[in-house]
C-alpha cells in the first residue's frame, strides 16, 4: 500500500495541501459555445476533487486569439466567467483547491481558428510542425507571422486580465502556461525566436515575456497564488534551444525571486501526450530543484512509485498526474489503497460528450 510520502500533508503558498497527487491541466475541449465552461465540466472536476487536494484547470486561452484547439473553455468574457464559477464552485464543495492554467498557443494555431481567419501569431515567422484542432478536425499548424514590439504589451495585458476574471471565477490561483511550445515558450527558446529587440537575442530578453505575464498574474493574485509551468526538455511543436540547461537554469532562478506558489516542470520522457520512456530519470525536476527553492511540481508519465521515489528523494514537493486522471475519476483513492487503475481510451481524449470524460467506473462500482 502507498502511503509515505505521495499522502503526507504539505505547504503551498498558503495552502496547506492533504496529499501531494496534483490533477495536471488536460486539454478536453467540452466547452459550450463561446467557449464557456458548462455542467458538464463542473461534473467532471468534481469527479476529481479531493479535500486538500490540489486541481490545476485545463488550458485555457486568454484571448480569441489564444486558441488552438477548438472547444477549449476561455478566459476573457464574463459568460466564461459565469461557467468557470460552476466548475470551481463544485470542486469547492469536495473540499479541493483549483488553480486556472493561462493559455495563449501562439504559432500552435490556424486561421481557422482565429478571429477573421487571420494568422497567428508568435515571437518570430517561424512556422511549427504538428496541428491543431479546428471544428472541422485537425489541420496542420498555419504560418504565423512575428508580433510586432508595440502588440506586445497588449498581449502581456490579456494575461493580466485573464488572471483578474480567473479570480473573479473564484479560483484559488492561476497557472501561466509557458511549457509545450506555445507562445511564451516561443519567445524563451532561441529556435523560435529570431527577434533582434528587447525580447530577443539574450536569454534575459527572451524570457522577458514569460517573466512580465508572470508578474502580471502577480500583480492580481500576490505572491503564493502563481505557478509556472515549463518544459526544458520538450520538442512538442518542433521547438528546440542552443543551451536549453542555461536557458531554463536562468528562468528558474529569476522565478525563484518572483515569490510563486510553484515551478510545475514537465520531464523529458513526455513528448506531446505520449511517454517516451516510463523509466526514464526524472532529469528535469532533480536540476531545477537546485535553482529554484520553492514548491516544485514533477509531471511525465508518473506511477504510484515513481512519484513515491520522487517526493522521497526531495526532487519535488507534489506530482501531476494526467492520462490516468482522465480515466480514474478516484485516482487518488486507487493510488494511496494500491487498486488497479481502469484504462484510458485516447479516442475520447478531445472533444465530445460525456463518453471518456464523465462516465469511467469508481472503484467498487
Amino acid at each position: 500500500m502507498i502511503t509515505q510520502p505521495l499522502f503526507t500533508p504539505t505547504k503551498m503558498g498558503p495552502f496547506k495541501l492533504e496529499h501531494r497527487v496534483v490533477m495536471a491541466p488536460l486539454t478536453r475541449m467540452r466547452s459550450s459555445e463561446g467557449n464557456v465552461p458548462n455542467e458538464l465540466m463542473a461534473e467532471y472536476y468534481a469527479q476529481r476533487a479531493t479535500q486538500g487536494g490540489l486541481i490545476i484547470a485545463e488550458a485555457t486561452p486568454v484571448s480569441p486569439y489564444g486558441f488552438g484547439y477548438a472547444g477549449s473553455p476561455g478566459i476573457f468574457t464574463q459568460a466564461q466567467v459565469a461557467g468557470w464559477r460552476k466548475v470551481v464552485d463544485a470542486v469547492h464543495k469536495k473540499g479541493g483547491l483549483i488553480f486556472l492554467q493561462l493559455w495563449h498557443v501562439g504559432r500552435q494555431s490556424h486561421p481557422l481558428l482565429q478571429p477573421g481567419n487571420i494568422d497567428p501569431v508568435a515571437p518570430s515567422a517561424i512556422r511549427a510542425e504538428g496541428e491543431a484542432y479546428a471544428k472541422t478536425g485537425p489541420v496542420a499548424f498555419g504560418m504565423p507571422r512575428a508580433l510586432a514590439l508595440a502588440e506586445i504589451p497588449d498581449v502581456v495585458e490579456s494575461f493580466r486580465r485573464g488572471a483578474e476574471l480567473a479570480k473573479e471565477a473564484g479560483f484559488d490561483g492561476v497557472e501561466i502556461h509557458g511549457a509545450n511550445g506555445y507562445l511564451p515558450d516561443q519567445f524563451l527558446q532561441d529556435g523560435t525566436n529570431t527577434r533582434t529587440d528587447i525580447y530577443g537575442g539574450p536569454i534575459e530578453n527572451r524570457a522577458r515575456f514569460l517573466l512580465e505575464i508572470t508578474q502580471a498574474a502577480i500583480s492580481v493574485w500576490g505572491e503564493g497564488r502563481v505557478g509556472v509551468r515549463l518544459s526544458p526538455s520538450s520538442s512538442y511543436g518542433s521547438m528546440h534551444d542552443s543551451d536549453p540547461k542555461a536557458t531554463f537554469g536562468y528562468v528558474a532562478q529569476q522565478l525563484d525571486k518572483m515569490g510563486l506558489g510553484y515551478l510545475h516542470v514537465v520531464e523529458p520522457r513526455i513528448k506531446g501526450n505520449e511517454t517516451i520512456d516510463e523509466r526514464a530519470e526524472p532529469v528535469a525536476a532533480r536540476y531545477l530543484r537546485t535553482l529554484f527553492k520553492g514548491p516544485i511540481i514533477a509531471a511525465g508519465g508518473f506511477q504510484g512509485t515513481s512519484a513515491q521515489a520522487l517526493i522521497s528523494e526531495g526532487s519535488a514537493d507534489l506530482v501531476a498526474f494526467g492520462r490516468a486522471f482522465i480515466a480514474n475519476p478516484d485516482l487518488v483513492r486507487r493510488l494511496r489503497d494500491d487498486l488497479a487503475l481502469n484504462t484510458y481510451d485516447r479516442d475520447t481524449f478531445y472533444g465530445g460528450d460525456a463518453a471518456g470524460y464523465t462516465d469511467y467506473p469508481f472503484t467498487g462500482s
